[in-house]
């Protein structure tokens, strides 16, 4: 894995600790979790408002202002 070995490791979580202190950890582990799993909902599901006029609605409108 990258060449990081278990020693390299645990430096780096110990310097994410002193960084962000042990109660803001769970607060950016769940903020993270919860951006992912909005990213993947968004790019499963169709969009919501399609806006793209069709040709039926278009030539109803040539005709309402034609009159």
């Amino acid at each position: 894995m990258f060449g990081l070995g278990t020693q390299e490791l645990l430096i780096i979580l110990v310097i994410i600790v002193v960084l962000f202190g042990a109660t803001r950890l769970p607060q950016i582990g769940s903020g993270i979790g919860q951006a992912i799993r909005n990213f993947k909902k968004s790019v499963k599901e169709q969009e919501e408002i399609d806006v793209t006029p069709t040709k039926e609605k278009e030539s109803k409108k040539d005709k309402e202002e034609g009159e």
